[in-house]
């Protein structure tokens, strides 16, 4: 009897300790990587607009807070965040706070349709990535990923997956209020339109 109950002890601490050793260790998206912009300036590049009409120095943007969100039409999660970005934008409207979305690796009128469908913002900024040169500067792993920049212009949060109005929020008070809430992990990326 007694070995029965040392032998169920010892298969209770295994199954433990293996549940333990699971969830640490491959609990983790292991493509996440915690991006070394944070606390760094942002990357120094120019854009052209979606709209065809001149480029936007992201560094020359004057606002107190600038959220760059990297997106696309084949994203699945970008059209759940979409409506997300554009009530934060709208609600944002009379704070020195300015959205750019970045449209990566995307065809302009498949981005027209996206925008339609999905919603767009006048308070909202939004280009175009030739060459992907911006995901590359920020380091891009996939899609939707938002950086929040601060008014020294370094890099103050990274989000990776889609963010909700709330999340965008309550991140844009902590910056506006001198806070630097680093990085977050709220879902899925993509890398392409094959996943």
């Amino acid at each position: 009897m007694r070995v029965v109950r040392w032998l169920a002890s010892g298969m209770v601490f295994v199954s433990v300790g293996l549940a333990i050793v699971f969830t640490t260790r491959f609990g983790n998206d292991p493509v996440v990587v915690d991006s070394p912009l944070l606390g760094q300036p942002a990357p120094a590049i120019a854009l052209p607009k979606l709209d065809g009409q001149g480029t936007v120095d992201l560094n020359a943007i004057d606002a107190d807070v600038v959220v760059i969100n990297f997106f696309a039409s084949w994203c699945l999660p970008c059209r759940e965040e979409q409506p997300h970005l554009v009530a934060t934008a709208n609600a944002f409207a009379d704070r020195s706070v300015q959205f750019v979305s970045i449209a990566y690796r995307n065809d302009p009128a498949d981005i027209a349709v996206f925008l339609e469908e999905y919603g767009s913002s006048p308070e909202t900024l939004y280009l175009l990535d030739p060459g992907g040169r911006a995901a590359i500067a920020y380091g891009v792993f996939g899609i939707p990923e938002t950086f929040v920049i601060g008014a020294d212009g370094s890099v103050i949060r990274k989000i990776v997956g889609a963010a909700d109005a709330l999340l965008l929020g309550s991140t844009i008070d902590a910056v506006l209020a001198g806070e630097e809430p680093g990085q977050v992990v709220v879902g899925e990326t993509f890398t392409g339109p094959d996943g």
